[in-house]
Parts: C-alpha cells; sequence; structure tokens
C-alpha cells in the first residue's frame, strides 16, 4: 500500500496519516485509518492514484497543492466528510463525487480553476454537502455568484464561510473541525515529532490530561513539604526567641537585685 501510494505522491512518506487512528505501512492498519493529509506531495499525471476502496474508515482527505486536475479517480469513500483539494487545477469533473462519497458535507475546491457554474452542478447530488469554499476561483468573479450558488445548491448553509444572509460560520464548528483535525494524541507521525521538538514540543500541549495533572499534584505535595518545614523553622525560631526573651529577662532581675543590695550596704 504505502509502494503505491509513495507512487502517485513521492512525499507521501513525511506527510501521510497525520493525526490518524493507523497507519499505510502494514497490511491491514491501514484500513482504520481516519485521517489522511498528502498536501503539496506532488501527482505526477493530474490524478489521484494510490488510495484504494479499502480506505474505508476515511472521514478526512487533504490534497492541498498537489497538482490534482482530475478527481475521477477518486476511490469509494463512504464515510469521508471533508475534502480539501484547494490550490489544484481542478476545472470539473465533479460526476463521481455523489457516488463515491455520498456523506462529504465540506468541500473546499479554493484556488481551482472552477469558472462556470455548471461546473459545480454535479455538487446537487452531495445531498449532505453543507459547506462550499470556491475562494480564489473565477466563478466568483460571476454577477450575483452567491445568491447563484445558494439556488443551484440548496443544501448549503455556508459559501467561502458564510450563509445567506452573511453570518459566518460560527466558532463552534470552527473549533469542531479544529478537533476532528487535531486527532487523537501521540499518533502523529515521525516527522510531526521531529517538527513538534524543533517548534516547541506542539503535540506536548494536545497531550496535557492526567500528566499535566500528575505534575500539579506532584507540585503540590512539594509545596505541601516546603510549607511543613517552613512552619517547623518558624516554631522553633519562636523557641529560641522564648529562650533568648527568658535569658534577657533573668539577666535583668539579676542586675536588679544587685542595685537593691548596693542600695542597702550604702544606706
Amino acid at each position: 500500500m504505502k509502494r503505491n501510494l509513495s507512487a502517485a505522491f513521492p512525499s507521501i512518506h513525511s506527510h501521510t496519516t497525520r493525526h490518524s487512528r493507523g497507519s499505510v505501512t502494514g497490511p491491514g492498519p491501514e484500513l482504520q485509518v481516519a485521517e489522511l493529509v498528502v498536501d503539496n506531495c506532488r501527482s505526477g499525471d493530474g490524478e489521484v492514484e494510490g488510495l484504494t476502496d479499502e480506505y474505508t474508515e476515511l472521514e478526512i482527505l487533504s490534497m492541498v497543492n498537489v497538482g490534482l486536475s482530475s478527481l475521477s479517480k477518486l476511490p469509494s469513500l463512504p464515510k469521508l466528510r471533508k475534502l480539501e483539494v484547494s490550490d489544484n487545477t481542478i476545472s470539473g469533473g465533479l460526476d463521481s463525487l455523489a457516488e463515491k462519497c455520498p456523506n462529504l458535507s465540506y468541500l473546499n475546491l479554493s484556488g481551482n480553476k472552477i469558472k462556470e457554474l455548471s461546473s459545480i452542478q454535479a455538487l446537487q447530488n452531495l445531498k449532505n454537502l453543507k459547506s462550499l469554499d470556491l475562494y480564489s476561483c473565477e466563478v466568483t468573479a460571476l454577477d450575483d455568484y452567491r445568491e447563484s450558488v445558494f439556488e443551484l445548491l440548496p443544501q448549503l448553509t455556508y459559501l467561502d464561510g458564510y450563509d445567506q444572509q452573511d453570518n459566518e460560520v460560527p466558532d463552534s464548528e470552527a473549533d469542531n473541525d479544529d478537533e476532528d483535525e487535531a486527532g487523537p494524541p501521540g499518533d502523529d507521525d515521525d516527522e510531526d515529532e521531529e517538527e513538534d521538538d524543533e517548534e516547541g514540543s506542539e503535540g506536548e500541549d494536545d497531550e496535557v490530561g492526567l500528566s499535566y495533572l500528575m505534575k500539579e499534584g506532584i507540585q503540590d505535595e512539594e509545596d505541601d513539604g516546603d510549607y511543613v518545614e517552613e512552619e517547623e523553622e518558624d516554631e522553633e525560631e519562636e523557641e529560641d526567641g522564648d529562650e533568648d526573651g527568658a535569658g534577657v529577662r533573668g539577666e535583668k532581675r539579676k542586675r536588679d537585685a544587685e542595685d537593691e543590695g548596693d542600695d542597702d550596704d550604702d544606706e
């Protein structure tokens, strides 16, 4: 499997299965991959190759700036919810998406060669499509572009990040997307681990959880110990102070008695 993927995307070995629940290096585990990122890995012929319909658990696929001109060879991905294919040269051929990715709810076609509304008409069959991005596509220069797209694709809620009333995508939905992309902690590939080490261990921030709480517990115990020691030291100082005070008072009484004796002798 890795051999086929590498043939389609020569640099995939260093960019794939980021935050995924599996690996593409062995027979079987690849079926559990939930997210696959091959951004900037160049496709030799502009087609999707190397991916197969064995990726039945794939939910998020990102192929940004890989030189794609068509999605016709995209395999059947029944659980795919999010497809990122921005900054490619796709001009059409979206007819197969509804059949191969029936659960697709987010599609990013920004920076492609989409020039006419007819090029996205096939997306009408994606009944679950809620968000579509067409930034930097020529189609966005058409008169009444937004109204026309919402009319053409009535199932859409957001176009280029805004709904029909020009309300931006709520932070809650954006946060959900971020959580999906973050994935479970500790599943980064080797390159991500190296990048984390170089950039301040970003992955460790995602892994706070129990380790962080345990660290706090250890710190609390250490603080308690210091507090007890300080109390003991304070008590010792007080005792020393009492002893010193008692000694001073005793010395004063002794001097007073001697002074009285001297007075009696004088009389």
